[in-house]
């Protein structure tokens, strides 16, 4: 019986001592939140914001709310970063002296058309065959067969009675001779500002020349200058230039003008002239197609624009952009160009890719219009205003002293 007794009490410790173990670990435990009989709301008794019903009617538990964190102050926006505009437009270099700068460009030309001309020059007593050499060279370097028959003469004749017995003698005679081939008296000033109008540059050449790159080069010059400047884009049939030309203009501040793709060029043109008389620009210049000038179509759309502008305001200046490392099938092209429409000006692009600086004198003899523009490097200021003794003396480089 003591036995029996010993148990039973050892019994009933261990069940008081294993409740009160399971109301220890019962105290520790964290206590879910009973859910709520009703609805979870917010101020005014509403319903709380994402509280949702479930199909027995009941409503699901809200989490509390987060705790309010003072609001960061808003930072001021600029009309400039509003509109999506920089807020600091670039400073174009002075179109003064930029052919200067940019001589080193003519490196290529300089290479045959001047250094080499002066070697055979510079000798004793040329003969025949020296002359050939000339003749050559000139032809070589674009300057056309009339041009190069001329030059040859000018310089024969001058060797003849004067002589150019040392180098310095060479590149006088030189330089002379290629002046009047370049011609000095050209009147090779843009036309750009005229009285109680914007001025209309129209810009015309064939693909691949740069045609849409020479108008936001040509935007570039003209704000140098002070000039306030809208852009046409009425190339609406590549559907990147619309796009290329704004990206131009938006760097200094020139209005672009665009329409829908493949639309009617010649009605981009007539609102880019009307954007510019209503905001009083000083400029409009108007970026054209390019187009193979053995479509007689494309051409008489060329003719069309041009009639179209006309309506509103006279185009002042209709700049023809050539590339100049094509020789002499920029002559061709320039041939048609000038049938279709009146050119009063060439622009010369990739003049610092070619060792064909004689180009210049072919042109001009071709077209009877001056080069007004030379394209001298990759840079968005090296689109130069011609200049012809600064293009003749970086042809000759820095004289013998």
């Amino acid at each position: 019986m003591e036995y029996l007794y010993i148990i039973i009490v050892l019994a009933v410790v261990l069940v008081i001592g294993a409740g009160a173990l399971v109301a220890n670990v019962a105290r520790r435990r964290p206590r879910l939140p009973r859910a709520r009989s009703g609805a979870g709301t917010l101020t005014g008794g509403q319903p709380a914001e994402g509280e949702r019903e479930d199909a027995g009617g009941g409503v699901g538990t809200l989490e509390a709310p987060p705790v309010p964190r003072p609001a960061a102050p808003e930072a001021e926006v600029t009309v400039e970063e509003e509109a999506g505009a920089p807020s600091l437009l670039e400073v174009p270099a002075p179109a003064a002296g930029r052919l200067v700068r940019l001589r080193a460009r003519l490196a290529r030309s300089q290479s045959s058309l001047g250094r080499g001309l002066l070697s055979l020059l510079s000798g004793d007593d040329l003969s025949e065959e020296d002359w050939e050499d000339v003749e050559s060279t000139l032809l070589l370097a674009d300057v056309g067969v009339a041009g190069t028959s001329e030059l040859v003469a000018a310089l024969k004749e001058r060797t003849t009675v004067l002589g150019a017995r040392t180098f310095a003698d060479a590149r006088e005679m030189l330089r002379d001779e290629l002046l009047a081939q370049v011609g000095t008296t050209l009147d090779r000033s843009m036309r750009t500002a005229a009285d109680d109008r914007p001025a209309v540059v129209l810009v015309v050449g064939v693909n691949g020349t740069g045609k849409t790159t020479t108008c936001g080069k040509i935007a570039r010059l003209l704000v140098a200058d002070g000039r306030s400047v809208v852009l046409g884009a009425a190339d609406t049939f590549r559907a990147a230039a619309a796009d290329q030309l704004e990206t131009w203009g938006s760097r200094v501040g020139a209005v672009t003008v665009r329409g829908p793709e493949g639309g009617d060029p010649a009605s981009v043109a007539f609102d880019a002239v009307k954007r510019g008389i209503a905001e009083g620009a000083d400029t409009v210049v108007i970026d054209t197609a390019g187009r193979l000038h053995t479509k007689v179509g494309l051409m008489d759309e060329l003719s069309k624009i041009k009639r179209v502008v006309a309506k509103q305001s006279p185009v002042d200046e209709v700049i023809l952009v050539l590339d100049a490392t094509t020789g002499q099938n920029a002559l061709a092209q320039a041939r048609v160009f000038a049938e279709a429409v009146d050119l009063t000006g060439v622009a010369l692009t990739k003049l610092d890719g070619t060792a064909k600086g004689g180009i210049v004198i072919a042109v001009q003899r071709e077209l009877g219009v001056p080069v007004k523009l030379v394209g001298l490097g990759e840079g968005p200021d090296d689109l130069a205003p011609f200049e012809p003794e600064g293009f003749v003396d970086a042809l000759l480089g820095d004289p013998v002293r």
